[in-house]
């Protein structure tokens, strides 16, 4: 009973829109809770009827009484198959919790990325805009620009390699 109350206590249309779920997650979700809906209907519904056989009833419609003599006599001696279902309750607990762990892990990553991704929005928008930054402001953020810089003017080179190339001569000389 606990478990049909906890299933009608659930919200699908707000898992589905939370989680972010594709269309065919969605769609195999759907299909299940109809094949549930479905199977528990067919339960009741079968769980209602009687289980019981007029045997008498049959011995007057019927001529012929050996007929219903062998149906009684597998009637009694019907016994229901048993199945061993604890393999794949088994099978189906170390799923569960393969699954539950997998969940645990992806939600640590999210939770890791959403933070640094946080962490980059909160530098963005402390940034300063490009027409305020400073060449020390620069060299700072970038080492080793300042020492390239360094190392070019030490050796004489004035011109930046494939500068021209990429935005043309600007001498009028």
């Amino acid at each position: 009973m606990a478990t049909k109350a906890a299933a009608a206590a659930v919200d699908f249309t707000r898992i589905y829109t939370s989680l972010g779920l594709g269309k065919e997650t969605i769609a195999s979700l759907q299909a299940f809770r109809k094949r549930h809906s479905e199977a528990q209907r067919l339960a009741s519904q079968y769980g209602s009827q009687p289980t019981t056989v007029d045997l008498a009833h049959y011995r007057s419609v019927i001529k012929n009484k050996a007929i219903v003599d062998e149906a009684e006599k597998l009637l009694r001696e019907f016994k229901p198959v048993t199945y061993d279902v604890n393999a794949h309750v088994k099978a189906i607990e170390t799923f569960e919790v393969k699954a539950v762990a997998k969940a645990k892990e992806t939600e640590e990553k999210i939770d890791v990325e959403l933070k640094e991704l946080q962490a980059t929005l909160a530098n963005i928008e402390d940034a300063r805009p490009f027409d305020q930054l400073t060449v020390e402001d620069v060299g700072k953020a970038h080492p080793r620009l300042v020492e390239v810089v360094e190392t070019m003017v030490k050796k004489g080179k004035w011109t930046v390699p494939g500068y021209k190339e990429k935005f043309g001569d600007l001498n009028l000389m």
